[in-house]
């Protein structure tokens, strides 16, 4: 049977990026896990299956997130007058983002779900590896396949978007490496 601390030692890392997904802020996301870890540790003898423990610790993290979200919105005072800040347009971060979604179309589902849990989970290789049930080196492999595609798509659809350095010939970016 899984002990506690072997279970934060093995899933830490993984739990802290889920934190960030719900935080922005790096401290409030530790402050998170920890609260969120805190409160596991309490119920660990309650959860028969131990395999869904990251369930319970992400359910028990978006619990908490949203408890501080209430308790800081009724902080919140009126005021007479809003102050003079500069509103951010997203528009051109959505199409951007509606634009990936597209290319992703053109991949294999293989591809797809390497990229996913690689690039927007942040999982190792091995990691990812271990959760598609293949080896590093077909991770590896398929995320490469995978990022050439991606900007064969992105030179097709827009040329005057893709970097041209890379346009064309497949080669990943610079400074960036598989895990």
């Amino acid at each position: 049977m899984l002990d506690f601390e072997e279970y934060v030692r093995a899933r830490h890392d993984a739990l802290l990026r889920r934190a960030r997904r719900l935080v922005h802020d790096p401290l409030d996301a530790q402050d998170l896990l920890q609260t969120a870890l805190l409160r596991t540790y309490g119920r660990w003898d309650d959860i028969e299956d131990k395999q869904l423990a990251d369930a319970y610790v992400r359910r028990i993290m978006i619990n908490t997130r949203t408890e501080w979200w209430r308790a800081q919105k009724l902080q919140e005072l009126p005021i007479d007058q809003f102050p003079d800040a500069p509103v951010g347009d997203c528009a051109e971060q959505h199409a951007h983002r509606a634009l990936l979604l597209d290319m992703m179309r053109v991949l294999t589902s293989q591809q797809r779900s390497v990229v996913v849990l690689r690039h927007w989970e942040q999982m190792t290789t091995q990691e990812t590896a271990t959760a598609l049930g293949m080896a590093p080196g077909t991770v590896k492999s398929t995320l490469h396949r995978a990022l050439i595609r991606l900007r064969q798509e992105l030179q097709r659809r827009d040329p005057d978007r893709a970097p041209a350095s890379t346009a064309g010939r497949g080669c990943p970016p610079v400074g960036r490496r598989a895990r």
